[in-house]
Parts: structure tokens; C-alpha cells; sequence
């Protein structure tokens, strides 16, 4: 597993599971031969985006960003359609870690698409439950409430076996909200009404997580959003305002979905990275 030190805090990223989406929906409408310079892509237009959780430990707290595609919740149509290739291994991790799923207090959640969410309920015994039964799940309100009831196009990603299991865990918030003192979250929407980004600050020092409005180092430009964006313009605004403050001040770019990095610090000017970590890939 992957670990980094940020100061007081530790970061580990865990297997959460691997989609293929295809490229041109990953890229919208920036032309092919533009963006397949940036990112690898097979002979079926699919790019590999892990979804890998990570794990911070701060302040004796267990806690999770993002939760993964968990296991067992995909019907064969659906490995096919997502390309899956393999499901989350994020209990396996935490036990490598000497910890158990009991033991994450925290929970921040981006927004609760498919690929972000499956991995917050399981199946035993032919029931789901709640993966992290004593944590608490930090979202914001706009997309607890769409996920609770989505609309015609948004229902192929908010599923009740992602919600219902844990709806006595969420906590909401309207516009940002801060947990213990170093951690924020703040609404963004763009990708979803209701996507939020996360900020880790350390005496002087950010990472921030962009999640889907930045799914891989790729998608830098802010004009590079997704197809799957529901509000695209949003994301063009919120990636203009993030990616600017982000350079400028020198912090860490960190993603879910790239599948060869897990942080990028570039130059003032976006050209150069100055330094990164890279993905473990096995």
C-alpha cells in the first residue's frame, strides 16, 4: 500500500476497486488526439481509474475518503459495462493495518456516485449492512438529498443499496464544513449538484482533493471536464477558482481515479511537475 507522512497526519491508500469508463466520456468534448497524449487508453477507448480510498489517521481518528466500488454489489451486464476488473479489498487492507472496518470513525464523501459509494454498505447473509457500521458519513446536503431521490438520468448512479443501510451514520452540511480543525470539505457541485472537494491543511501546508471535478492529473485544465458532468459549467468555474488557488499556493493534488499517480504538486504555472508521488502498480 501506498502511504504517505503530511505532517501529523498519515495517508494510505487502499484497493478499492478498478473501473475502464471509456475515454471520450472522461474527457467530454476535448478532441481524442489531445487527451490520449496525457492518459493511456485501450483498444476498446476505455481508461483504467481505480477508485482507491485513503485512509488518514490524525488525531487517534481512523478515517476514510472515499469508499471504493466495494464487492459483490454488480451484476455481470454491469462488470461488462464498467469495465471492472477488480472489486475493493479495503477490509483485506485495514487488517494488514491492524485495524478492522469497526474501527473508521469518519467517513468524507465527495458525493455518492456509484463508484464512490458501493463500498459504504455489503452484503451478509443475504442482507445489506453498513460496511463501517460505528462511522460517521460526511456529505453534503444537496447530494444526500439527490441520492435519497434521484431524477431520470441520475438514478443510474444513486442507488438505494448505497443509502438506505447507512442513513442513521450521515451527517449533512450546506456550504463547507470543518472536522477536526484540519480536515474541510466544500461544496463545489459541477460533476453532481451536490460534489464537494476536501482540504487537509498542516501548519502551512494543503492537500487538497478535488475528487471528480479532477478525477486523474489529466484533467488539470479546467476546461477538461466530463461528460458525466451535471452541471459542466459549474465544473469549469470551480476547477478555474480550486486549480488557481492550488497553484499558486503550492499544494498537493491528490486523486481517487488515477491509476498512476496519487499526488502531483506542480509548478505556479501548471506546466511542471515539481514533485509527485506514484501509483504502486502490481
Amino acid at each position: 500500500m501506498d502511504t504517505y507522512k503530511f505532517q501529523e497526519m498519515t495517508l494510505t491508500w487502499l484497493k478499492g476497486g478498478t473501473t475502464h469508463m471509456d475515454g471520450g466520456a472522461m474527457f467530454g468534448v476535448v478532441p481524442k488526439p489531445l487527451w490520449e497524449k496525457k492518459y493511456p487508453v485501450n483498444e476498446k477507448n476505455q481508461i483504467e481509474l481505480p477508485s482507491d480510498p485513503i485512509l488518514i489517521q490524525y488525531q487517534g481518528k481512523n478515517i476514510l475518503l472515499e469508499a471504493g466500488i466495494g464487492f459483490g454489489k454488480f451484476s455481470e451486464k454491469q462488470i461488462r459495462n464498467y469495465g471492472i476488473t477488480d472489486e475493493s479489498m479495503v477490509d483485506d487492507n485495514l487488517v494488514e493495518l491492524g485495524l478492522l472496518a469497526e474501527d473508521i470513525a469518519i467517513i468524507l464523501m465527495t458525493h455518492l456516485h456509484f463508484d464512490h459509494a458501493c463500498g459504504l454498505t455489503k452484503w451478509v447473509n443475504g442482507e445489506l449492512i453498513s460496511s463501517f457500521p460505528n462511522a460517521t458519513i460526511y456529505v453534503s446536503d444537496v447530494e444526500w438529498n439527490e441520492m435519497k431521490n434521484p431524477n431520470i438520468r441520475s438514478s443510474n448512479t444513486y442507488w438505494k443499496e448505497n443509502w438506505e443501510p447507512i442513513q442513521s451514520q450521515v451527517t449533512t452540511f450546506k456550504d463547507s464544513i470543518t472536522i477536526l480543525e484540519d480536515i474541510q470539505m466544500v461544496h463545489t457541485g459541477g460533476h453532481s449538484d451536490g460534489h464537494s472537494i476536501v482540504l487537509l491543511r498542516q501548519s502551512g501546508e494543503t492537500i487538497i482533493h478535488m475528487a471528480d471535478l479532477m478525477p486523474t492529473n489529466a484533467h488539470q485544465n479546467p476546461l477538461w471536464v466530463l461528460a458525466y458532468d451535471d452541471y459542466p459549467m459549474t465544473s469549469v468555474f470551480a476547477k478555474q477558482k480550486w486549480v488557481n488557488e492550488a497553484l499558486q499556493n503550492n499544494y498537493w493534488f491528490s486523486f481517487y481515479h488515477d491509476a498512476y499517480h496519487r499526488m502531483i504538486k506542480w509548478s505556479t504555472d501548471g506546466k511542471e511537475i515539481i514533485e509527485k508521488l506514484e501509483r504502486t502498480r502490481k
